[in-house]
């Protein structure tokens, strides 16, 4: 066996390897959440083990003082339910079942933070992983990829807490990539959730929010922005795998914090207290493009009153997401980063009347374009909007960072030269020619609340002016050179008789 690995690359590499035993014989999204809940598998078990060995030492050995401490740690492995239990089982007939049990003992013994975690994901399954001789070699080279001494999650050999976080995200951008349109279902490309923290500043104490969550990872990057790990997330979302993968995702971040909930925000939201909406000092989101049958058959009725600017469209949900957010942030202070498709910012009808509405309340603070294929399944350029609960002036800043990008194999990709130049722009908040342009509501009005871009940032190019002189000059001299060498080839084939 290799020796423990402590570079983060290495580590994501060989998580990315213990893929191979379902990649191909497994559908995607299926062995998707098999490996992920592998991984969350194995990092408790090591951290398990971890703290059991620390303190036999710290106590002498006094099994009773010991589990009276590991009774306390911030979740409890059962006896028998770890990962290297199931390792020792791993060749006999029935492991997909002692799995199964294992996982469910785990959920019970954790039920606040992982009840219904593992609900997508069955070890004995015929119909997802075979017949008993086909299924029982993969569980068992599965089990042998992850005991792989490469993958030691212990937090004394990785030597951080973000190790395991770092992994998760990785494999879950690698999936992203190979998911194709449904990847926007659970995944938000990790420039662009730092891009959003950045600009939102959340700030010691913050309560933050995703109401369209997937998997967590754009939650956790504002989380992270944070002065220090003293805040509380909260989620919801609708897809039960990825509610789950969103809970896993926290916990393998070390957030304890948190609330995810599952569901349908639109329709059904489930962060309330009473009758009323919950608010937050932050409200991010990647919501999908223009969201068919979102709800608006009942959005008229809605008991939160969150449509009072005006019902959006039956095929379009993006103003529905974007007036839930507003709605959700605490009044005064909050501030709201979404990502939205660029027909939100110029679509008429009922979507031009909220628009309007959200102008003329000086809610929109900024508006920045964003290039195009940058996030997965998906080429359009998208936006994200800026809303702030506590402006103080009633300017709107229009960024087109459209053009600036690192032009990778698969997807284009913002550095951090690229994040840093869009932060700074937005903290200036002036004019900057070709790029930004800070407008007036005067002059938003007189564009009748289109936000298009394109209205705002002049990034005409002049093409430099012709020397017609020059030109002629050179034409000149370029055909006087052909004669020339015409001529001479002429001689040198009469010398030959040619």
């Amino acid at each position: 066996m290799a020796k423990p690995i402590h570079n983060q690359a290495e580590i994501n590499e060989a998580a990315w390897r213990a893929c191979d035993t379902f990649r191909g014989l497994v559908d995607a999204e299926n062995y998707r959440n098999y490996i992920l809940v592998m991984l969350f598998w194995k990092y408790a078990s090591d951290v398990w083990r971890d703290h059991r060995d620390r303190y036999m030492k710290e106590y002498d050995g006094d099994e009773v003082r010991v589990q009276r401490r590991l009774s306390r740690e911030r979740f409890q492995l059962p006896e028998g339910a770890d990962f290297y239990s199931l390792y020792e089982q791993r060749s006999r007939t029935d492991i997909g079942e002692k799995m199964n049990i294992a996982l469910a003992e785990i959920e019970e013994a954790n039920k606040a933070k992982l009840e219904g975690v593992f609900r997508e994901v069955d070890f004995n399954s015929e119909s997802k992983l075979g017949e008993t001789r086909d299924r029982n070699p993969k569980l068992k080279q599965l089990l042998e990829d992850f005991a792989d001494k490469r993958l030691d999650l212990r937090p004394s050999v990785v030597g951080s807490e973000d190790v395991i976080g770092n992994v998760y995200e990785y494999l879950l951008e690698r999936f992203a990539s190979d998911a194709g349109k449904k990847a926007g279902e659970f995944y938000t490309p990790a420039q662009v959730s730092r891009l959003i923290a950045r600009i939102l500043d959340p700030k010691k104490g913050d309560t933050i929010c995703d109401p369209a969550c997937g998997s967590g990872s754009l939650l956790i990057q504002v989380g992270r922005q944070a002065d220090e790990r003293d805040f509380a997330l909260f989620g919801q979302e609708m897809n039960g795998t990825t509610h789950a993968l969103c809970r896993m995702n926290m916990f393998l971040h070390g957030m304890d914090r948190f609330e995810i909930k599952w569901g349908d925000t639109l329709r059904n939201p489930r962060l309330v207290e009473g009758d009323q909406l919950m608010k937050f000092d932050i409200v991010v989101a990647n919501p999908p493009f223009s969201l068919d049958k979102w709800g608006q058959d009942a959005a008229g009725a809605d008991p939160y009153v969150r449509y009072h600017r005006g019902i959006p469209p039956k095929s379009k949900g993006d103003y529905a997401f974007i007036t839930h957010m507003i709605e959700t942030a605490r009044e005064g202070t909050g501030k709201v980063g979404v990502v939205v498709p660029h027909g939100v910012l110029f679509r008429g009808a009922a979507e031009g009347k909220i628009r309007k509405a959200l102008i003329e309340e000086n809610l929109l603070e900024a508006v920045i374009g964003l290039p195009a294929n940058l996030f997965f399944g998906t080429g359009i350029p998208a936006a994200i909007l800026i809303f702030n609960k506590g402006k103080t002036h009633g300017d709107v800043l229009f960024i087109d960072a459209s053009r600036e990008f690192k032009d990778a194999k698969n997807q284009n990709v913002l550095t951090e030269e690229h994040l840093d130049k869009i932060v700074a722009t937005y903290r200036a908040f002036e004019t900057v020619d070709k790029y930004a342009y800070r407008a007036t509501p005067q002059e938003l009005a007189d564009n009748d609340f289109n936000l298009n871009i394109p209205r705002y940032v002049d990034t005409f190019e002049e093409e430099e002016e012709i020397d017609l002189d020059a030109v002629k000059t050179e034409i000149n001299t370029l055909e006087a050179e052909l004669a020339a060498v015409r001529e001479k080839m002429k001689s040198h084939l009469d010398q030959i008789g040619l």
